[in-house]
């Protein structure tokens, strides 16, 4: 997937002497599975296919596109996995053509190839009904968090920090007995801490617009695409976390939230009851804001 991943197991016991090759073989088959990186992959095979054709897909890609049609429907399309053409388009996917302003004109062809409702999937069998792309970047990090907790899981090492490109999820207690600290980073080149966060069986995942961007006449043009716009999105929120069970979940949502801005998310965590934060721009600095439930977790 193009990133890193960090994994902390506190154990009074030896782990299975294969630990390290089996987690390799969890990562490598979500990366063969959803990486648009790899021409061989099931997502780059379906997004080869023409519109009435079908794919047998694996399990795992069956899990996480319904979890993606989950959060599709409740954030109304604000998370959509069909965006890969308007992220190539835009200089941010793997056939980028450079990081030049696309035209009104592209961006309107661009946005009838997207809609998840194009995608179905009965059982295994993965059917094309429009000419869409799939792009689970901003979900696949999160289960392959997911697979492999449940593997130490499974292997009764219940005390563990998995992490996947920032994704991030903890059970038990660290070497201490005491919560894991998370800390959440202040929106800005340089790393430095907003926010500490004591966390134990529990995902965290942050979406922001301060790494992946460009400027093109003192503009910003972030990487998070608007759905319903086909372009980077506008607004002042910088960057959004979320705390759930499911670091598939949390990795999907913060993207959700991302599109959708500081007043509808809100809105929408409240609804939903989801522990969410908020790093706003005003002026120079960064306004916090967060949804009732995400204040229980806040180490001050």
């Amino acid at each position: 997937m193009g990133t890193t991943y960090h994994i902390t197991v506190i154990a009074d016991q030896l782990p299975p002497s294969d630990i390290e090759q089996q987690i390799d073989q969890l990562l490598s088959k979500v990366d063969h599975s959803m990486s648009t990186y790899k021409k061989d992959s099931e997502i780059s095979r379906f997004n080869r296919l023409t519109v009435g054709q079908q794919l047998e897909i694996s399990q795992e890609f069956a899990d996480v596109l319904q979890i993606s049609r989950e959060i599709w429907q409740l954030s109304e399309g604000a998370f959509d996995p069909t965006l890969g053409p308007l992220v190539d388009l835009w200089g941010f996917g793997p056939k980028t053509t450079g990081d030049l302003i696309p035209s009104d004109q592209a961006i309107t062809a661009a946005l009838k190839n997207t809609g998840f409702d194009g995608v179905v999937l009965k059982g295994l069998t993965l059917i094309k009904n429009k000419p869409v792309a799939l792009d689970l970047s901003a979900v696949a990090k999160g289960y392959a968090v997911d697979l492999v907790s449940n593997y130490l899981e499974m292997n009764a090492l219940p005390d563990y920090l998995v992490e996947v490109g920032g994704e991030i999820r903890v059970s038990g207690f660290n070497s201490e007995g005491t919560p894991w600290r998370v800390a959440i980073e202040q929106p800005q080149l340089l790393a430095s801490v907003n926010k500490i966060v004591g966390l134990t069986d529990m995902s965290i995942a942050t979406s922001g617009d301060y790494r992946n961007y460009f400027e093109r006449d003192g503009i910003r043009y972030s990487h998070t695409i608007n759905p319903k716009t086909g372009k980077p999105i506008t607004h002042n929120l910088a960057s959004v976390t979320v705390l759930i069970d499911s670091c598939a979940e949390a990795d999907a949502w913060a993207t959700a939230f991302s599109v959708l801005g500081p007043e509808q998310s809100v809105e929408l965590a409240e609804k939903l009851d989801l522990a969410m934060y908020m790093l706003v721009r005003q002026n120079d600095q960064f306004v916090a804001s967060s949804s009732r439930l995400f204040k229980s977790y806040i180490d001050e």
